[in-house]
């Protein structure tokens, strides 16, 4: 999509369960959207979960931040909801802030209040989906059979929430027909989470230009260490290289599986060939990308995965699982490989493919920083301005079927 002037800057308040300082993806994206369109000129106002009981007003980056009293869960940290009646306090802020559009990130605790709350004040709703019950299941044991049933009633709950909604977003066509196939019937079209590409390219083209062609290959992860990013698989495909060069493996974040993958590895015997070094601050992770000779993604559960598009844009190789959205980002050979799911000796040697020379890394590195340049923050941004002030006025200048056209392009 093209992105369009528009003749003055809106009122907009974003809803996030989740937002820095805590770390996953809906976050992140929640923080690149916000100050994006505060950069863009607008008026932006973030309302949140609180990381304790009380209530906080901030302004950070430019956007003002609302943060709304929360409670801890025993899950993990950056779980933390509120009581159903304090949903509440999401219709006196909008009736203070009088908001020109709302865009929620979830349709859980005080977005679901948000939701409600347009809805009767009649304000235009756009919602955008990072949810998929196999990522609740990683933090929330579920027994196996009860999987089943448990994802169809939280489909269920998610489909009555954001069916409130004027326009539906995901970040991926694939994202996109998730949500079709369990049941959603409304206006939905995929917009990406976007990506800073020059933030993450220009540390590593000055790397690169210092380490043209270091003696050890370097293969990273980013991301949470929990069950459905299947971290396991990676490390049982590194004890399995034949290659010659010695290759070593970064894992960047944290979660519920760190100590269980660490003893993993030592098992293996690769845990002097692998360092786990929890969460990076922001120079730190560029760093991390820079050095990356490979980026490896073998979750089965990602609507998008940011980390794989900012190692792209640091121009790094992928190999990723053949699982829900992250072929979008893959094509074979070019950038990357595909492999299939849990399957550690494809895993093994899609990882030798890549780096077995120089060159090699160099061409499918070049091809990654190319496709991932149609992700660009200022397009997504453009993208989501035009989506906006179509629900704003839905008879204006913006047409629903123009909007559905120029994504499918």
């Amino acid at each position: 999509m093209t992105s369009q002037p528009h003749s003055r800057p809106l009122r907009i308040v974003v809803g996030a369960t989740t937002y820095p300082p805590h770390v996953n993806g809906a976050a992140i994206f929640g923080h690149r959207l916000a100050t994006g369109l505060s950069a863009r000129g607008h008026d932006v106002h973030v309302i949140c979960h609180s990381d304790d009981r009380t209530e906080h007003l901030e302004v950070e980056d430019g956007v003002t931040v609302h943060r709304v009293p929360s409670y801890g869960s025993p899950f993990h940290p950056s779980i933390r909801g509120i009581m159903p009646w304090q949903a509440r306090q999401a219709d006196r802020l909008l009736a203070e802030i009088q908001p020109d559009v709302v865009h929620v990130q979830s349709h859980f605790f005080i977005c679901r209040g948000l939701i409600n709350s347009a809805r009767q004040r009649n304000l235009p709703l756009v919602a955008t989906n990072h949810f998929m019950p196999e990522n609740i299941f990683g933090y929330i044991k579920v027994p196996q059979f009860l999987q089943d049933a448990a994802g169809r009633l939280l489909w269920h709950n998610l489909i009555k929430h954001y069916g409130k909604a004027q326009l539906v977003t995901a970040p991926t066509p694939r994202a996109v027909q998730l949500l079709q196939d369990n049941g959603f019937t409304d206006a939905a079209f995929p917009v990406s989470c976007g990506i800073d590409v020059e933030r993450y390219r220009q540390p590593a083209e000055r790397y690169r230009a210092e380490n043209p062609d270091p003696d050890t290959r370097t293969v990273l992860f980013v991301g949470r260490l929990d069950e459905e990013k299947h971290i396991d698989d990676l490390l049982r495909a590194m004890s399995l290289l034949r290659t010659e060069v010695p290759t070593r493996l970064e894992i960047v974040g944290n979660g519920s599986r760190r100590a269980t993958f660490e003893q993993l590895a030592a098992e293996l015997g690769i845990a002097d060939r692998v360092q786990f070094h929890g969460y990076l601050d922001e120079e730190e992770l560029l760093e991390a990308y820079a050095r990356a000779d490979l980026f490896c993604m073998p979750s089965i559960a990602e609507l998008q995965s940011l980390a794989t598009m900012e190692a792209m844009s640091a121009g790094t190789p992928v190999v990723l699982a053949n699982a829900m959205a992250l072929p979008h980002l893959v094509q074979p050979g070019q950038n990357g490989w595909l492999y299939p799911p849990r399957d550690v000796h494809a895993l093994a040697r899609a990882i030798e493919d890549v780096l077995v020379d120089r060159a090699t890394i160099d061409r499918m590195g070049k091809a990654s920083e190319h496709l991932v340049s149609r992700h660009d923050i200022d397009e997504i941004l453009g993208r989501f301005e035009t989506i906006y002030h179509h629900v704003i006025d839905p008879e204006g200048a913006v047409e629903l079927d123009e909007i559905r056209t120029e994504l499918a392009s």
